[in-house]
């Protein structure tokens, strides 16, 4: 692929993304100033993730804010498609999520698509997609969200709430539109036909707007329900899009389940974390000490850093710098990638802690059928 193509969709990322680029592609809005702003007054809170552009693009995220501060509730929604252990690149959007439960006080919903997994997945089965559901369920727990307005949604075990929703969307979206979105073909399966018309089904399930959280390469589905959306008497999900969390391997897609040595996964022990990182991270060091002291390192191209960036360094004094001691030579590959090693062992000490207590938890949180 040529160094300035690249591919986003919910199956397949692909290439070094130009974020600008994708906006105009979609069709979303850049976030301004102005709506980092209105965030700021609301919650009263700068979340790293928006003022370092973690969180990047949206869709009618000021028509949500302009509500709530008319006195109108929304709620949330998020998810995941169970096709392996959870990743650190699949907490972006839940910890985000959180926080704006925090702040806003609302409902929020967290969808595992175990079907859709079946039906993209030609070597899984629909036993190991629900399995992995239940694995990923508890990681989401594991982020402190509160039982009593989260519930999570797993598309096999709670198809009878969701049907009569999807079967309203499904009514109207015609072949045409999903392929055309999607690039499906005549051997295309037709449970990823059907698909979106269950991924919708959550946007619906309050009366009330929903705004949704999301890695900037589920935004496809989405666009498809905002335009059925009034057809069916809904009001059209607001959507706030996630950058791609970079495989460790470097640029060139994203961090996926799938692919063992350029994911750090939450189950992860201290010495498996340590090994991947000092063996796999993609470096932007020179290719020795003394070069390297001499010309510096790029900060912007060492997954290292952007995963301190994205994540695990909330505080913009501590990053500012690493990123000139890393760029200056001060600071050397190998130790960059300590600074990640702790502070991601750090994190999945107490994540592995409460992961295995939201086992005593998940039947709180799974939504019960009407």
């Amino acid at each position: 692929m040529p160094a300035d193509e690249f591919i986003v969709t919910p199956w397949h990322v692909e290439g070094d993304i130009d974020y600008d680029k994708l906006i105009k592609k979609f069709g979303t809005q850049k976030i301004t100033q102005e709506l980092l702003e209105k965030i700021k007054n609301i919650t009263n809170e700068d979340h790293f993730m928006l003022r370092r552009g973690i969180f990047f693009s949206h869709r009618e995220m000021n028509r949500i804010l302009e509500d709530y501060e008319k006195g109108n509730e929304f709620f949330l929604y998020t998810g995941r498609g169970p096709s392996g252990h959870t990743h650190i690149g699949h907490l972006v959007p839940w910890v985000f999520a959180k926080w704006l439960q925090d702040k806003f006080d609302v409902n929020l919903y967290f969808q595992l698509t175990d079907d859709e997994k079946f039906y993209s997945k030609t070597n899984l089965t629909l036993e190991e997609t629900n399995k992995f559901a239940y694995e990923n369920a508890l990681d989401f727990i594991a982020l402190g969200f509160n039982p009593e307005k989260t519930k999570i949604i797993i598309n096999t075990k709670n198809i009878q709430t969701l049907y009569p929703i999807a079967a309203q969307v499904a009514k109207k979206i015609n072949f045409s539109n999903t392929k055309a979105t999607f690039g499906f073909t005549n051997e295309t399966n037709i449970g990823m036909i059907f698909y979106t018309s269950l991924q919708s089904a959550p946007c619906f399930i309050e009366d009330k707007p929903v705004l949704i959280p999301l890695g900037v390469d589920q935004d496809p589905h989405f666009r498809l329900t905002r335009d059925i959306a009034q057809k069916i008497g809904k009001q059209k999900p607001a959507l706030i899009h996630n950058i791609m969390v970079p495989a460790l391997t470097g640029p060139g897609g994203k961090m996926s389940a799938s692919e063992e040595k350029g994911t750090i996964y939450t189950t992860d022990t201290p010495d498996i974390v340590k090994k991947k990182i000092n063996k796999y991270a993609f470096s932007g060091g020179q290719p020795d000490i003394e070069q390297h002291r001499k010309l510096g390192g790029n900060p912007d191209i060492d997954v290292s850093y952007q995963y301190l960036r994205i994540f695990f360094e909330p505080d913009d004094t501590k990053l500012k710098k690493i990123y000139e001691d890393y760029k200056s030579g001060k600071l050397l590959s190998g130790e960059l990638k300590a600074i990640l090693i702790e502070k991601i062992n750090e994190f999945l000490k107490t994540h592995q802690e409460k992961r295995e207590k939201a086992k005593q938890q998940i039947e709180q949180f799974i939504l019960k059928n009407k």
